[in-house]
């Protein structure tokens, strides 16, 4: 049985390598990652789980976003689970697990872009998002929010916008920068 923790330093790189097989190049030109660049992941909401061999199988972050003007938020994703272990139920318990935190830490309101039928069983819906816009091209069916707070999305409208703190670049941290595809 995997175990859900919080994210550590030393998670980075098999963190990346899980998303790289789970999503390929072409994560890196997806709207939500325009949001994502060059900014931090939410305070107390990156969760890896882990194997009994300590292997990394599943992630799980959010960021901070505006939702339209000034209004709070967070954006959930990606969520990636190793392939010889999907359909197993683990990204559904790195799901509640990662909103039963962001909901006690205080967050109103949850948004993502993703595959309806799945996240509609966490409470997700479209009509959430109705008075929001991404900065990218965005299927509007995949574009999903869930009210932690009651009426978290009453007359939420305009663009979304990556609020969270900004990360240094890696060579400052001491790190080689990830070489992306083009």
């Amino acid at each position: 049985m995997a175990i859900i923790r919080d994210e550590a330093p030393a998670d980075v790189g098999a963190r990346e390598a899980l998303l790289d097989r789970s999503f390929g190049p072409a994560r890196f030109a997806k709207t939500c990652e325009r949001l994502r660049e060059g900014r931090l992941a939410a305070d107390g909401l990156s969760l890896v789980a882990e194997d009994a061999g300590g292997r990394i199988i599943g992630t799980l972050r959010f960021w901070h976003v505006a939702l339209g003007e000034g209004r709070p938020g967070l954006m959930l994703g990606p969520l990636a689970v190793s392939a010889e272990i999907r359909n197993e139920g683990l990204g559904a318990r790195l799901m509640k697990a990662g909103l039963a935190r962001a909901q006690t830490l205080g967050h109103d309101a949850v948004i993502l872009v993703g595959d309806e039928p799945y996240y509609r069983r966490f409470g997700f819906k479209t009509e959430a998002t109705d008075g929001l816009a991404m900065p990218g091209p965005v299927e509007r069916e995949r574009f999903l929010g869930l009210a932690l707070k009651a009426d978290a999305f009453a007359g939420a409208s305009g663009m979304v916008r990556a609020t969270g703190a900004v990360a240094l670049p890696l060579r400052r941290q001491g790190v080689a920068a990830p070489r992306r595809a083009a």
